[in-house]
């Protein structure tokens, strides 16, 4: 009997037991020649696994311990880290929360090994979504995360009792914001990449200052006095409930016997990754921490809640320029609050009536829900197609998308919570090679235009009529057509095709798509969706719409204010560029005006947009007219320094470098144009703009091109005639050629009564695809003239 037993025992033994030929060594549970249910397994380099087991993969519950000392305790699935579980690493760091194939996915916790805490929202491995960050040092986000980096609405509170609430890009403040200072005094204003840039007011401690609920709201915001504790427990919140998950929906697969090697060599061959992406979070707390200049701006009192109201106090209205004030000014809170409530009053006013004449009450949030249903729509539908190219019969009658949207859905749409519409693609693989080609994704485009961030109603519309809509990420411009616009764009679609594939720096605008609503009793509503060329790294100071003309083409000086789009005869600059890059620009001028001439268009403009570097004279020439500067604020006795210590810092100028592509943001835009250009000034060769103490840019054809803006002085009477005066400011310029669609044909009755009139070219508005075309380069080739 007991030589019975052994027998058995040594044969159970090797049942459960299979060493490898690599020299790893399974112990536990088989099912077939697979290991299933419990079971260990050894690694030859001393890695362990001691867990569950499906089919031959590591599924269930589990614990892997690696030779160098990390290890992972929670659930797997297929072979992968998967599910719920707590990853700590040599160095101390612990992460706690969602996997997904062996990335950092879902809501977790991490500890730092420098004792930083990150809790919340993770997308492949990195902060995405809602989260909060706790510095060692007691700093403290709470917000959006993008990539890693904070990015969008959050709130930042400094160990000293500073708070910052607004938007943020890149790890950077960016876009309107409120920055509260812990005396009490608070900051309404606007940022670009980390520095003030605009318009704001300050008010001291003790001063009244506007509604914060009501400035977040008109933002979309939350209150921002709850906003952060609420984001706060929000979060904290949701991380627990995740914590106290204790299965996993799991996903079997089988395998060979040879599968099992490779199902549990796979999580050894993405330990790496998993460590990649758990240091990852570091470059996005390196980056803030190394900016946060801000804390040196904080006061001594920890009371940041604390307002006393007194409307006889001072207020400062305050403009910046890259971090540098260029004017301030005093004045009472009270005249500023009535000043601010007057001019809601008028932006409220002429954001109603401008669409009042085509719809009425919700019918314009009705019209940009059907326009993102619709573009969802056509853009699922079109992207799964096989890309080929492009044949006559995309551009022709037929090459149409159709679908009917019910209030209550259908076999094809989903149900939404607008009115019924009828929807009309037009030729949709045009466009969808088009956007290829532009390289812009899919997805993107989607998310942009269809997200849950909506679009924005522009409330000034151009006088043309046609009504705007710009995404949320600024990327994209929805424009209205008329149908003679629409008419004119489908005629020249497949000249247009051609042109923009042959010449990839053209500067004519992008059109990414074309669509028609219909709307209950058959009003039709037609969209083209173009790039926004203003989508900038750099802030746009000023605007021009130039056409060559002096025909009406000036603006009311009383009508000017930030962000008007100002004409030919409101431009008294002269731009001065590097050599080539002046012939690549009018070279691809001349070929987009002999393009636009062959299709007969005319009254086309260029967009040109101006960012000023900001030297401190700079004050003088952006002040609207009829304002004052505040003297007392730059007194010789305080050079270099305002009236509420903030810095004037001098200009450093503009500099030419070799093209590093590592070194540059290299992606795709909606106005971003194909080749690197090539400088005179640096040997001829690829070139990157860099902006001391700001970034370092690609140089395109119109876009981050530098120049030097010469403005010529007038004299005053009796002083010397012989000598010229200019002011020279270093400027970076945008620009692209828009409204090109408008034909000769459509206004021949008008140019055939001007022309009857003899008048000067340059004043007529109406003329001749040719002559137009002459008159729009000659004007430019004077705007930026050869060099010396």
């Amino acid at each position: 009997m007991v030589g019975l037993g052994q027998l058995f025992l040594e044969e159970n033994q090797r049942i459960n037991k299979k060493v490898l030929s690599n020299g790893d060594v399974y112990v536990g549970d088989f099912k077939g020649e697979l290991p299933h249910g419990k079971g260990k397994y050894l690694w030859s380099d001393g890695t362990v696994y001691d867990g569950e087991w499906e089919g031959g993969k590591m599924t269930g519950k589990g614990h892997i311990s690696w030779a160098a000392g990390a290890k992972y305790e929670g659930e797997f699935s297929g072979g992968y880290v998967h599910g719920f579980g707590t990853f700590t690493r040599p160095d101390g760091s612990e992460y706690r929360g969602s996997w997904r194939m062996n990335i950092q996915h879902g809501l977790g916790t991490k500890q730092y090994s420098n004792l930083d805490v990150y809790e919340g929202c993770w997308k492949e491995g990195v902060h995405e979504g809602n989260g909060r960050y706790s510095w060692s040092n007691g700093n403290v986000y709470v917000g959006n995360w993008k990539g890693g980096i904070m990015n969008g609405r959050g709130i930042m509170k400094w160990i000293s009792g500073d708070i910052f609430d607004g938007s943020w890009s890149n790890g950077l403040r960016h876009g309107s914001g409120v920055y509260r200072f812990s005396d009490g005094g608070f900051y309404f204003g606007t940022w670009t990449k980390g520095l003030k840039d605009g318009k704001g007011t300050y008010y001291p401690a003790g001063t009244k200052h506007p509604s914060l609920k009501r400035w977040c709201r008109s933002l979309g915001y939350d209150d921002v006095s709850s906003s952060f504790e609420s984001r706060d427990a929000s979060i904290l919140n949701s991380v627990e409930v995740e914590a106290q998950r204790t299965s996993i929906r799991r996903s079997v697969s089988e395998l060979s016997g040879s599968g099992s090697l490779r199902g549990s060599g796979r999580i050894m061959q993405r330990t790496a990754s998993i460590d990649r992406s758990s240091s990852r979070g570091h470059s996005a707390r390196e980056l803030i921490f190394n900016n946060d200049l801000s804390s040196a701006l904080s006061h001594i009192s920890d009371d940041a809640h604390s307002v006393v109201l007194d409307t006889d106090r001072i207020a400062y209205e305050r403009e910046y320029m890259q971090g540098v004030l260029i004017k301030e000014r005093i004045v009472t809170a009270e005249r500023s609050r009535k000043t601010k409530h007057k001019n809601k009053f008028h932006a409220k006013e002429a954001k109603t009536n401008s669409w009042m004449n085509i719809f009425q009450s919700r019918q314009s949030y009705y019209l940009m829900l059907n326009l993102q249903l619709g573009i969802r729509y056509t853009v699922g539908k079109i992207t799964p197609v096989p890309m080929r190219e492009v044949r006559p019969s995309d551009f022709g009658e037929r090459a149409r998308i159709r679908m009917y949207f019910p209030k209550k859905g259908s076999q094809f749409t989903p149900p939404h919570y607008s009115v019924d519409f009828y929807w009309k693609d037009y030729c949709p693989m045009v466009f969808r090679n088009l956007r290829e080609m532009f390289k812009l994704d899919a997805a993107e485009y989607m998310m942009s235009i269809c997200g849950d961030d909506g679009l924005t109603e522009l409330a000034s519309p151009g006088k043309s009529g046609s009504l705007f809509y710009l995404s949320h990420d600024d990327r994209f411009v929805i424009k209205t057509l008329k149908k003679a616009e629409l008419k004119s764009l489908l005629r020249m679609l497949p000249k247009y095709y051609c042109h923009v594939g042959k010449h990839e720096n053209t500067l004519i605008t992008k059109f990414f798509g074309v669509h028609r609503i219909t709307l209950r009793g058959g009003r039709k509503v037609r969209f083209v969706v173009m790039g926004n060329m203003f989508c900038t790294e750099l802030r746009i100071h000023r605007r021009y719409d130039l056409k060559g003309s002096s025909h009406g083409r000036y603006t009311d000086k009383d009508k000017i204010k930030e962000g008007t789009t100002l004409k030919d005869l409101d431009l008294d600059y002269e731009f001065h560029m590097d050599k080539l890059l002046r012939e690549s620009l009018f070279k691809q001028l001349h070929l987009d005006s002999k393009f636009l001439e062959s299709q007969n268009i005319i009254d086309y403009s260029l967009l040109l947009g101006l960012h000023f570097r900001a030297p401190e004279q700079l004050k003088a020439v952006l002040e609207p007219p009829g304002a004052t500067t505040n003297h007392d604020s730059f007194s010789s006795d305080d050079v270099g320094v305002s009236s509420q210590g903030e810095p004037l810092i001098p200009p450093t100028g503009l500099i030419l470098v070799t093209h590093e592509p590592s070194s540059v943001n290299t992606a795709p835009g909606p106005h971003i144009r194909g080749s690197t250009l090539r400088a005179y000034s640096v040997g001829e060769r690829e070139v990157d703009l860099l902006l001391p103490g700001t970034a370092r840019l690609r140089v395109q054809l119109g876009v981050n091109m530098p120049a030097q803006a010469s403005h010529k002085l007038l004299q005053e009477e009796g002083g010397p005639t012989e000598v010229e005066l200019f002011e020279v400011y270093d400027v970076v310029l945008y620009m692209g050629v828009i409204d090109i669609l408008q034909e000769y044909n459509a206004r021949k009755k008008a140019e055939n009564a001007y022309k009857s009139l003899k008048f000067n070219p340059l004043t007529i508005s109406v003329v001749e695809p040719k002559l137009y075309a002459q008159r729009f380069l000659s004007f430019l080739q004077k705007v930026f003239p050869e060099p010396p």
